[in-house]
C-alpha cells in the first residue's frame, strides 16, 4: 500500500485525469478540464481569502488601528498582542488570507506526480498504473475500459506532456521555452490584477502580496522550464481561470496591471475641525 500522500492526493488525481481522458480522448484537454474542476472546488476558499484580506485592509485603514499603532509604536510586542486582540474581536483570521496558497503546494506536487505516473511508458510503470485504477471506474466509460486506454497518448499540440517543452527556431542556437514564458506572464498578470491597494504602509498582508507578485512568476517559470509540460498546462489554465473568478467577483484591480513597485498607501481621510 502506498503512502498516505499517494492515497489521499496522487491516486485520486490520477484516476480523475484518467476518467476524463477516457471520455475526451486527449490528455492535454483532460488536464485543462481537471484544472478547471480543481479551481471550482477550491472557489469557496478563494472567496474566504478575499473576504479576509479585505477585512484586514479595512482594519489597517481604520482610525481605531491608527490610534493603537500610535499608542504602542515603541513596543512591537505589545503592538502584536493588540493586533491579535483586535483580529479576535472582529472575527478576522490572518490564516484565511494565505490558506489557498498553502493548499496550492500539495495540489501542485500531487498533480505533477499524477501526470508523470499516468504517462508511464515502461512495463513496470504501466503495471503500477493499472493497479492504481479504482475498481469502480474500470468499466465506467461507454467506449472502453480505462486500462484499455493505457498507455496514454501524451502528445498535445506541439508538445509531449511528460517532458519539458521547448520550441526550436531555425537560425537560433537555443530552443525557446514558450510554455514557461506564458506561465511567467500569466502568473505575473494574475498577481498584479488580484493585489488590492494597501491602505497602510504597515499592512503586512499587502506586503506579503507584493512579495508573492515578484517571486511567484519566477518560481512557476522555473517549474515550467524544468518539469513536465503537463504541469505548465495546469499553471496556465489555473492562472486564466483564477483571473476569470476574480473578475466575476468584481475583485480584479485593472489599474494595478501597469504599476510597478509597491502600491502606494491610500491617503487617510481628514477629520473635520470645529470652528
Amino acid at each position: 500500500m502506498g503512502n498516505i500522500f499517494d492515497v489521499l492526493i496522487v491516486n485520486p488525481f490520477m484516476n480523475a485525469l484518467l476518467l476524463i481522458y477516457a471520455f475526451v480522448g486527449n490528455f492535454g484537454i483532460s488536464i485543462i478540464l481537471f484544472t478547471i474542476l480543481v479551481r471550482l472546488v477550491t472557489h469557496p476558499l478563494m472567496v474566504k481569502q478575499i473576504k479576509s484580506s479585505t477585512a484586514m485592509q479595512q482594519l489597517m485603514a481604520s482610525e481605531e488601528w491608527q490610534k493603537i499603532q500610535e499608542k504602542n509604536k515603541g513596543d512591537k510586542e505589545k503592538l502584536a498582542q493588540e493586533q491579535m486582540r483586535i483580529y479576535s474581536e472582529k472575527g478576522i483570521s490572518p490564516f484565511d488570507s494565505c490558506l489557498p496558497t498553502l493548499i496550492q503546494m500539495p495540489i501542485l506536487i500531487g498533480f505533477y506526480q499524477s501526470i508523470i505516473r499516468a504517462i508511464g511508458v515502461t512495463p513496470l510503470q504501466l503495471l503500477g498504473l493499472v493497479r492504481t485504477i479504482y475498481p469502480g471506474l474500470e468499466n465506467i466509460t461507454p467506449a472502453a475500459s480505462l486500462s484499455a486506454l493505457i498507455p496514454i497518448q501524451s502528445q498535445f499540440l506541439w508538445m509531449n506532456l511528460g517532458l519539458p517543452e521547448h520550441v526550436s527556431v531555425p537560425g537560433l542556437p537555443f530552443a525557446i521555452p514558450v510554455l514557461a514564458i506564458i506561465v511567467g506572464l500569466t502568473t505575473y498578470v494574475q498577481t498584479k490584477l488580484t493585489i488590492q491597494p494597501s491602505a497602510s504602509p504597515n499592512d503586512q498582508s499587502a506586503q506579503m502580496n507584493q512579495m508573492m507578485g515578484l517571486y511567484m512568476p519566477v518560481l512557476l517559470f522555473y517549474f515550467a522550464l524544468n518539469f513536465a509540460s503537463g504541469l505548465a498546462v495546469y499553471f496556465i489554465t489555473s492562472n486564466l481561470v483564477g483571473i476569470a473568478q476574480y473578475a466575476a467577483l468584481g475583485k480584479v484591480n485593472w489599474s494595478n496591471l501597469f504599476k510597478f513597485g509597491p502600491a502606494k498607501p491610500q491617503p487617510k481621510a481628514k477629520s473635520g475641525k470645529r470652528s
